[in-house]
């Protein structure tokens, strides 16, 4: 008996697999990473990550409850005691009143993102998003079938800017969301209020969500916090914010997060969670209410000692002829062009090479990062400087 053809599907890769997963292309990062594999004393400043472990008492919290037995399923949204420390965080920090029904943990701020991208894009969507911006978040969208559209920062020596204008008119009738990462990776560009109120009143205008990206709210340098969207919503509003416990309690292999959302996508982001990790593993989240309860002074030393990098970093930068850089705002990231630089991959994978110096090539940050780079200065002032002077040597 014969067989029939299986029918011709454009949507599907040769091997059977969704093409659009097997054409998605690798991290650039990891390919300067790779690259870097067997070369010694290499610097690499490639990664957005704290250089100082995880502070003890988080740790023993999390120790303490993994040893008296608390190893098993806890609800998918998180356990109670976190979620109302999650609360009383925002709430304090925001000057806003956050009720626990709105909070909801995940298994790291990459799987708060990939829900919040689950909960809006259809096939053929769009988000539009001010770019260049860290390469996970359109990876999100295009794994759903989704479309980025990118509008640019302007750049100038005094920092970044978003044209809101510009922004508004990216939006089309298959807008689902505008996202915005504030602070910003990789740009250190900070949101200020008045365009937050702005995009909020344009989006419920339009009927727009509003997707913030708020990892970085506490790594800020000239204020204690970043501005929030939370200071200006209502529970109602359709916002979704994206954070982490990664960058200001030095817990980025722990893998914990939380969304804030309008409590009525509560029970989606239940079901969301079964079906994606069930719940953020059980003793982590312990360690999460021990941060939130007793961090702050962890944060405020952090901080500090990112400002001196900063002022390190970029006054080194500046100071260079060949290089045009703005003072970030937040995050710990300075992100710079080099004179004649057009392949910022090329150049990153030449440099770990020659010069032993680990950087992010400016287009794994989108086709507006082209002709950049990134060095992450959360690190020691000894090997900031170090890797400075072998950058400086490289491109005389």
């Amino acid at each position: 008996m014969s067989v029939e053809p299986a029918p011709t599907d454009s949507s599907r890769h040769e091997s059977g697999l969704r093409a659009r997963i097997m054409e998605m292309p690798a991290s650039r990062i990891r390919e300067v990473s790779d690259a870097a594999m067997g070369v010694p004393g290499v610097i690499a400043l490639w990664f957005g990550e704290p250089d100082t472990p995880t502070p003890k008492f988080i740790c023993d919290a999390a120790a303490e409850a993994m040893f008296s037995g608390d190893t098993f399923y806890t609800p998918n949204r998180g356990i109670p005691e976190l979620r109302a420390a999650l609360a009383k965080y925002n709430s304090k920090l925001y000057g806003a009143d956050i009720a626990a029904d709105r909070v909801t943990v995940t298994a790291s701020g990459m799987s708060a993102m990939m829900l919040a991208k689950q909960l809006l894009v259809d096939e053929g969507d769009n988000i539009v998003c001010p770019t260049p911006q860290w390469p996970n978040v359109r990876g999100t969208i295009d794994v759903l079938g989704g479309v980025q559209k990118p509008v640019p920062l302007n750049f100038s020596e005094n920092g970044w800017s978003l044209d809101l204008d510009q922004l508004f008119d990216a939006v089309d009738g298959r807008s689902r969301a505008i996202f915005v990462n504030s602070p910003g990776n990789p740009t250190g560009w900070m949101m200020p209020r008045e365009q937050q109120k702005a995009l909020l009143d344009f989006a419920r205008e339009r009927g727009l969500w509003v997707v913030a990206d708020e990892v970085y709210a506490r790594v800020v340098y000239d204020q204690p916090h970043a501005p929030s969207f939370l200071e200006h919503a209502s529970p109602e509003d359709r916002l979704i914010i994206v954070n982490s416990f990664s960058k200001p309690w030095s817990m980025t292999g722990w893998r914990l997060g939380w969304l804030v959302t309008p409590p009525e996508l509560g029970n989606r982001l239940e079901m969301l969670n079964e079906f994606n990790v069930a719940g953020a593993t059980t003793f982590v989240q312990r360690g999460g209410v021990a941060a939130l309860e007793q961090g702050d002074a962890f944060i405020a030393e952090q901080v500090a000692r990112w400002g001196k990098n900063r002022d390190i970093i970029y006054n080194r930068l500046h100071a260079n002829p060949k290089i045009r850089v703005a003072r970030p705002e937040g995050a710990f990231y300075a992100f710079f062009s080099v004179e004649g630089l057009t392949d910022s991959l090329k150049f990153c994978k030449d440099l770990v090479r020659e010069a032993k110096v680990g950087l992010a090539p400016g287009i794994a940050f989108g086709e507006q990062g082209e002709g950049w780079l990134r060095a992450c200065f959360a690190s020691s002032p000894e090997r900031l400087n170090t890797a400075l002077d072998r950058l400086e040597s490289y491109i005389e």
